[in-house]
This record gives structure tokens, C-alpha cells and sequence, in this order.
């Protein structure tokens, strides 16, 4: 599997938007986030669900803690009480464990994704109760680094295209990422390396 940030890809991205050729001069390469498939690393994205990546891990790591085994028949049996101890909402205890149900009752198997189309994968995964499309879209990026994936639901990414190229409407920004293609994900990459860069905000892996 090629990652998504390399030197081939890269340069081929700044011919098709000078914007990148000027991140990629001041802030130097961005970051290749790239994590392992499966349950575990699906519930991290879940924690990240509109809050900072600090404390989603913080959160994440507090929960790893807490159970002997990082599994979806270890996360059921956690009552509401121990969630809340691991400054888990009640809402996305829901989530992970309507997760964790999606994978003992053989509704989803993370372990087949990586065979199936992008539209596929979608499918399964927001036919889960709290996955939707940003969760989908950095499972597919950083878990299956797929290259053409563009979260638009990523207010990182929505606050350096507003920067950078001074669009605010939502559609326009889309407009704008299909410029991008085949390298929407690389593109993004960048744009969230550049939101750090610019804030002196470190890299949360």
C-alpha cells in the first residue's frame, strides 16, 4: 500500500494548485497519518467526532486503560457510569457500542474492507448508528490511506481552505477539491499541516 503523503504524488498535487507548492515550501511535507484497521481504531475516529484530537486520544487512552482487552465484548459490558469515569459522553457510548453490536452480530467485518470499493465501504460503515461520512472518510484515509477522499465535514480543513483560498461557501470548497483529483486526500493532508503549522499546534498521532 503506497502512503498517502510521498514524492511522486506530491509533486504531481503542486502542479495542479501553486497553493500546496506554498505550504509545502514554508511548512516542508505534512505528516502521513496512518493508523491500523479495525474496531479499535474506529472507535478513536468516533471519539474525535467534533472535538479536539488531544482530547478524543486522552479520552481514547483513558478507555484503553480501563478495560483488560480493547474489544467489542469488552465495551458492552461497560456500564454508563464507567464511560462517563473515561469522560466518554453518554452519546458516544452509544456509538460504540452500537459498534461494537454491528460487529458481534456479523453486520459489519472490518477486516473485509480493504477488498471492497470506496462506495462499498461507505455503505457499510454509516449504516452504523453514529458513523457518518467524516467518520468514514478518515477511516478510509488514514486506515485504507484510499488517495481521493475529501472530508468536508472537517472544520480544520474547511478553516485552511477559507484561509488560503478565501472561499467560505461550503460548495465552492467542494468545487474547489474536485481540482484536486486524484489527490483530494493529499490535498487535505497538506491543508491539515498547514492548520498546525500556522497555529504552533503539534501533530496528534
Amino acid at each position: 500500500m503506497t502512503p498517502i503523503v510521498n514524492s511522486t504524488d506530491i509533486h504531481k498535487l503542486i502542479a495542479l494548485d501553486p497553493v500546496f507548492k506554498s505550504i509545502y515550501e514554508t511548512h516542508g511535507t505534512p505528516e502521513n497519518y496512518e493508523r491500523a484497521e479495525g474496531f479499535e481504531t474506529l472507535c478513536r475516529i468516533i471519539l474525535e467526532q467534533q472535538v479536539s484530537l488531544a482530547s478524543a486520544k486522552a479520552h481514547y487512552l483513558k478507555l484503553k486503560n480501563h478495560i483488560s482487552i480493547y474489544t467489542p465484548e469488552q465495551l458492552l459490558k461497560l456500564s454508563d457510569v464507567e464511560f462517563k469515569n473515561c469522560f466518554i459522553s453518554k452519546q458516544k457510548a452509544t456509538y460504540l457500542r452500537a459498534l461494537s453490536n454491528a460487529i458481534l452480530t456479523n453486520q459489519i467485518d472490518l477486516s473485509l474492507l480493504s477488498s471492497l470499493s470506496e462506495a462499498e465501504i461507505r455503505l457499510q460503515l454509516t449504516a452504523i448508528k453514529g458513523i457518518g461520512s467524516w467518520t468514514a472518510d478518515v477511516y478510509l484515509m488514514f486506515c485504507l490511506q484510499h488517495k481521493n477522499i475529501f472530508p468536508i465535514g472537517d472544520i480544520a480543513i474547511r478553516q485552511s481552505i477559507k484561509t488560503l483560498y478565501q472561499i467560505e461557501d461550503r460548495e465552492v470548497m467542494i468545487q474547489r477539491a474536485e481540482t484536486w483529483k486524484p489527490y483530494q486526500s493529499l490535498a487535505c493532508y497538506f491543508l491539515w499541516h498547514f492548520y498546525l503549522k500556522s497555529r504552533n499546534r503539534p501533530v496528534i498521532t
